[in-house]
Formats: C-alpha cells, structure tokens, sequence
C-alpha cells in the first residue's frame, strides 16, 4: 500500500489530479491504518497547495459515507442548513436556529453539525446546552423527525474516519480538504441543502459537487466574507435554477451592523441568543437574518417554486405564531 501513495503522491507534485475511486481507496486506507501519518500529511498538504478538485472531493466523501455510520431516515424530503464554517466571524447560531424555524414551517429537517472549530459555539454546542443527548440509534433519530419535524445528526458518531485524522488536522493548522467535506457528508443523504460559504471560489466548487450528486441545493456567501446571509450588505445565492446578487433592501429588511451577529464569548451567551430568536424577543437584526437564510431554506425545499418574498414570508409565521419555539421544545423532550 505504501508503494501506492508513494505513487499518489509523485502525481501530486507533478501537478496531476487524483480520479474520485482513487480519493475513495485512499480515504478506506487512512481508515485502515494503512499510510504512515507523514504520507497523509502529505497528501493533505499538496491537495491544498493545488486546490481541491470537484472528482477529488466526492473521492473523499464517498469513502467517509462507506466507512460511516448512515442514518437511513423515515422521510422523503427534508432538508439540512449548514455553513462551512472558517468565516472567523464568530457568529451566533444562524443555520441551527434557521433550522428549528423551517420545521416550525411543518417541513422536515436533519441537521448535521459538529463542536466549533473557529466560532465560541457551534451547532453540537448549542443543541448540547439544552440538554440533549446525541443518539445513533435509527429509531430515536425517526421519533425525532416524525413528531418534531427535525432530527440532530452529531458529526462524531457518523464520520468513524474523522477520528484517524484529527491529530493530524490539529498539527498543521491549515484549513485542509477535511474542512470541504463537513457539508457534504450528512450521514442521512438529504436531497435538499442550503450551504453558507466563506468565499466565492468554495461557491463554485460545491456548485459543481452539488450538480454531481443531483440534489435541490441553494449556496449562499455574503460578499464581506461571512458563510451566511449576514445582511451586513449584498449577498450571493446560486441555486439550481438562478444565480443572483441580493442587497438586504431587495427583501425589505435594514443592513445589520456585523456586530448584531456577534455570538458572544461563551457558549452560554451564544445559546441566549439561540433561544431570544426562537421566543420571538431578540434584535430586530438577529431575527432577519434568521428570516433571511430560513427562507432561502424554503425555497430549496420548494424547488424554487415560491418566491423569496413568500418564503421570507413563511418563516416569518413560524417565529411570530411560536411554531418554531413549540419545535424547539418538543425536540428537547424527545432527545434529552
């Protein structure tokens, strides 16, 4: 095997791309141990040299799916809201506490999410703070998305490849193709996503895999650099069907001040704003950009069909009417 990367890794540095079964057959060794952890951290460190290709990253996902755990859930459409993460903005919960907004909606959810990595709190963070225990068990994950409309899938207990790198990933303290694949490899499989990216080139990029795997998607970056609708001025949206620059304006909402979306420096503080959203009393700022990226959720889950207005719309009953937080609350009883 270790003739194989040997080989892997004289292409790389001739500049020549790696197929998506070779990525795939290099992700099951690294999970059978096979490479010597100076080999993968070669490996990882010319991929990023180069950048990552479209063929490259699916290689990657496929194998983390295959090694995984899957959680086959009881639901045809559902959908999973999610930023890459790496923005260094420190934002509070804005995909997780969307989330909880569009099932209020009555749509299904299955979010996957992970501990922060550069923000105070994360996804698993804040769900954790409320009491919630995470669960691989396929029959508790179902309860959950049948009687509350959305169900947690924790990263850690799904990805068993993750773990056979982490030392690795800490030590070089670069971004590497492990922090692409965090979106794309919800065990559950969705056929809808909305994805939050940090730049425009990581929009093209999941552009392209999201054509590749053949599901309803919308990818949205805010042009200064957050990976969410911050409404800190215009913002990117490219779905399957339009690609188009929004200004807060252009959905009746005020530009938010960057720091309105600030989650605060504890874990604690984050989780207040989670909660101040979903009761219906935090900054009129917090709420929009809330309302902002649940309703581009919707209209994924719409396949496009509804405006943005109307989906805006939406999600809005679902915060006002307490949908969203009755959501909440359920979900907490049913996982804790």
């Amino acid at each position: 095997m270790e003739q194989t990367m040997k080989g892997y890794l004289f292409r790389l540095l001739n500049h020549e791309e790696l197929t998506r079964e070779e990525m795939k057959s290099i992700l099951i060794g690294i999970t059978h141990s096979e490479y010597p952890n100076e080999q993968i951290t070669a490996l990882l460190t010319c991929l990023q040299m180069r950048g990552v290709t479209v063929d490259e990253l699916l290689g990657f996902r496929d194998g983390i799916l295959e090694t995984g755990v899957p959680a086959i859930l009881q639901a045809d459409r559902y959908i999973d809201v999610v930023g890459t993460g790496g923005d260094r903005k420190n934002t509070f919960n804005i995909s997780t506490t969307a989330c909880f907004v569009i099932a209020g909606a009555g749509y299904k959810v299955a979010k996957h999410g992970n501990y922060a990595a550069t923000s105070v709190s994360g996804a698993s963070n804040v769900i954790q703070h409320h009491g919630i225990k995470f669960t691989d068990d396929i029959d508790r994950l179902n309860r959950s998305l049948n009687e509350a409309g959305i169900v947690y899938l924790h990263a850690q207990l799904f990805a068993k490849a993750m773990k056979y790198v982490g030392p690795i990933r800490k030590a070089l303290q670069f971004p590497t193709i492990f922090n692409l694949l965090g979106p794309i490899v919800n065990p559950s499989q969705p056929k809808c996503q909305l994805l939050g990216v940090a730049n425009l080139d990581q929009m093209r990029l999941y552009n392209s895999v999201y054509q590749k795997i053949g599901i309803d998607y919308g990818i949205v970056n805010s042009i200064d650099g957050y990976d969410e609708i911050s409404l800190t001025g215009d913002f990117k949206v490219t779905t399957n069907s339009y690609e188009r620059i929004f200004s807060p304006k252009d959905l009746g909402f005020d530009i938010a001040k960057p720091e309105e979306l600030v989650g605060g420096a504890t874990e604690e503080q984050a989780a207040q704003i989670f909660d101040a959203v979903l009761e219906n009393r935090a900054l009129p700022a917090q709420k929009n950009i809330v309302l902002a990226n649940a309703g581009f959720g919707i209209q994924v889950l719409e396949k496009g069909k509804k405006s943005i207005e109307e989906c805006i719309a939406i999600a809005r009953e679902s915060i006002d009417s307490g949908a969203a937080l009755r959501t909440f609350r359920k979900f907490v009883e049913l996982n804790s």
